[in-house]
């Protein structure tokens, strides 16, 4: 376990922006994680758990408590079989695009489309991490965690977690940090079937189709690329939180609404939103697209320091010296813009921490 005072958070995220932790610890197993959290809620003090630091924007005052980095390593398989697939245990720490590449090496099918997505593995769950038709509520078996309340170890199966889209019950609450993930995986060289159009096109088969792991998982990164959303050093596009809007889910009445307000707003022959239909009767529409029909195009704030990527508008990206301020200044001029267009309020993905849109 390493401690650090002071400690920028800035260079523990990819978005490169927030202020000092007044007292960071570094925890490297299970038991230290769960020894440094009992020890802060002991001392009644504040806390905030990271991993890879991909989906938090830290206010530029910094954090006042103490952030507990979760750099926890090691994955575990349970057991493989044709029947069963294979379970594995991976910690929390764990990097995620990491961990797909096993997987896909391995011949474990199931997160092929959710390759280059930047964080650890303990994150994704808390978001219902999901892209191109995958998510990984779809595999996870269970998840353990150190209930903060109750304090002890429990282990909580998909149902408990409640997972919806990018949502579970890991964000709506603070009481649980997550230890370990277990997945269970379909063994075999073939993908999952392919749910996603534009990942359809690019691999040259129909929606539905399985191919190859590692073609999906070549084609998938080369797709997020082009958008600016596999982490790059010297390329300013990947210095995000990836999308930082949710695609907004209305019912049948609002997305009519938000029909009349493009047709009112862009005029005779206006495109029609798109529009993906589930089968609760909701319909989930693209928030890049409100965006830019809102007027914000990419590279809306060049040259910074704080501008939507280049490549893809649901990125907001730090230029080089943003702070977190201008971060949300920018996120919260986009969401008022779309708004004020259209009537609808985007969520943010990202957490925020000390201050909010």
């Amino acid at each position: 376990m390493q401690e650090l005072r002071d400690e920028p958070i800035a260079s523990h995220t990819t978005m490169r922006v927030g202020g000092p932790a007044a007292r960071m610890v570094v925890v490297e197993t299970s038991d230290e994680l769960v020894d440094a959290v009992r020890e802060v809620d002991d001392a009644e003090e504040p806390l905030l758990v990271m991993g890879g630091g991909s989906n938090v924007v830290v206010a530029d005052a910094g954090f006042p408590g103490t952030v507990v980095k979760v750099a926890t390593r090691g994955v575990r398989v349970d057991s493989e079989d044709m029947c069963g697939g294979a379970n594995v245990t991976v910690a929390a720490g764990e990097d995620w695009e990491g961990l797909v590449a096993l997987a896909v090496e391995e011949g474990w099918s199931g997160i092929e489309a959710l390759s280059g997505i930047p964080g650890s593995t303990g994150a994704t769950p808390v978001q219902n991490v999901g892209a191109y038709g995958q998510e990984v509520a779809q595999t996870i078996a269970r998840v353990r965690v150190w209930d903060r309340v109750d304090q002890q170890v429990r282990t909580m199966t998909p149902l408990d977690c409640h997972f919806t889209y990018r949502h579970s019950i890991f964000k709506s609450t603070d009481r649980y940090v997550v230890l370990e993930v277990m997945f269970q995986l379909v063994l075999g060289t073939l993908s999952q079937p392919v749910r996603y159009a534009d990942l359809a096109a690019a691999l040259g088969v129909e929606v539905g189709d399985r191919v190859p792991l590692a073609g999906v998982r070549e084609a998938v990164l080369e797709l997020r690329r082009r958008r600016g959303m596999v982490l790059d050093e010297p390329d300013h596009d990947t210095w995000s939180c990836g999308s930082f809007f949710t695609n907004p889910i209305l019912s049948a009445a609002d997305f009519a609404a938000l029909q009349r307000r493009v047709a009112d707003r862009l005029g005779e022959g206006a495109p029609v939103p798109p529009r993906f239909a589930d089968a609760d009767g909701t319909v989930k529409t693209s928030a890049a697209w409100l965006i830019e029909r809102a007027g914000f195009g990419k590279g809306f704030g060049m040259p910074g320091p704080a501008a939507l990527s280049t490549k893809h508008t649901l990125a907001v990206t730090n230029r080089g010296g943003a702070t977190a301020s201008q971060v949300a200044d920018l996120a919260r001029r986009v969401r008022d813009g779309v708004s004020d267009a259209f009537g609808i309020t985007l969520v943010n993905e990202p957490v925020l921490v000390g201050h909010r849109l």
